[in-house]
């Protein structure tokens, strides 16, 4: 899970907390330029009627062979989505059917430690730095010979859909972002916050500790489905929905690559050579100018920032949207029409 911290005021700040206060009292979803943002509309979805997306494909590109589902016109154009921790592509597969009916092109590829995407060498570093997990995505783009798309995600992918959109816009035609900008660096990582938003890291500073990792490399199945209670504590999710996406756990990479991340948002470990000039430029938290709807789960347990927090750091077409409901970290698992309308709204703004 993510949360870039900054106390910089937010563009707009007043009306767009009176919009937040409203849409949680009418139970909708809205944002400061909704009008402005409407593309075709998505047929309704009932949640959890999608449990499969049938048989993954494979592709080498860049350090891995990547894993992933594909499900829409191969000419259509193309979204792809990215998921997060500790959960796997099963958090789209209501999202992606909608979208493939809109006649997207829609690529959901396991990250790296994650379901059947593995490195090509042994001797690769596990590295779970957030420019290493960037430049995975701008491989996988260049190894389908995706020039440009539209991303969606959340948690680490939405900061990795984030990193993305801020150093290559070029490859992005639009951005949807749960909990909006995570960008952030080791340096930021040094600034204790206070004590509330200490305890909800508690699994990071866990983590930071041998017993940590021996702790969840033992127990990764219990661990992570109490990350998904904590962090969606409204989302009556079921045993053979968190199996489904539990199995992808199982990566023999998957534990090196959680940790990595985590030590390394905290200074513990350093990040590789070959990525340095990358965070070098995420260290001084870059614009993203890409138009962007970044969406927010009225029952998110896990660590985000406030929305006023991070809207200055989009400065193109911009569209904030807070989801009524219940709906926790997984925004996309529990609200697959929101997030899919934010896709096709993006791509139209």
């Amino acid at each position: 899970m993510d949360m870039t911290h900054t106390t910089a005021p937010r563009r707009r700040l007043f009306a767009v907390s009176l919009l937040a206060a409203a849409v949680l009292q009418l139970g909708g979803l809205a944002g400061a330029n909704a009008a402005e943002a409407a593309g075709p509309q998505i047929a309704p979805i009932s949640v959890g009627s999608h449990t499969e997306f049938g048989a993954l494909k494979h592709v080498k590109a860049g350090l891995l062979d990547v894993a992933y589902a594909e499900v829409g016109p191969a000419d259509g154009p193309v979204v792809i989505l990215l998921h997060g921790w500790p959960y796997d592509i099963h958090s789209y597969t209501d999202v992606a059917p909608a979208l493939a009916a809109q006649g997207y092109r829609v690529l959901i590829p396991y990250a790296r430690g994650y379901g059947d995407t593995h490195f090509l060498s042994a001797k690769t570093p596990r590295n779970g730095e957030p420019a290493a997990l960037a430049q995975d995505l701008i491989d996988f783009m260049d190894a389908l010979h995706v020039k440009q798309a539209v991303l969606g995600g959340y948690d680490w992918g939405a900061r990795t859909a984030d990193i993305v959109a801020a150093l290559w816009p070029e490859r992005v035609k639009a951005l949807v972002a749960v909990s909006g900008y995570l960008i952030g660096g080791q340096e930021a990582g040094k600034a204790p916050l206070p004590p509330a938003a200490e305890l909800q890291w508690w699994y990071q500073f866990y983590f930071a500790t041998e017993r940590g990792r021996l702790g969840y490399e033992k127990n990764t199945h219990d661990f992570a489905k109490l990350i998904w209670k904590l962090a969606s504590p409204k989302w009556n999710f079921d045993d053979a929905t968190y199996d489904r996406s539990a199995a992808a756990l199982a990566n023999p990479d998957h534990v090196a690559v959680s940790i990595f991340n985590y030590r390394w948002r905290l200074g513990l470990v350093k990040g590789e050579a070959r990525y340095a000039a990358v965070e070098q430029k995420l260290a001084a938290s870059p614009s993203i100018s890409v138009p962007t709807i970044t969406l927010e789960g009225d029952a998110n347990g896990a660590p985000h920032p406030p929305a006023e927090a991070y809207a200055k750091r989009y400065t193109g077409k911009y569209d904030y949207r807070l989801i009524s409901g219940g709906v926790g970290h997984n925004l996309p698992q529990e609200a697959p029409q929101a997030f899919a309308q934010a896709i096709v709204d993006a791509d139209h703004l």
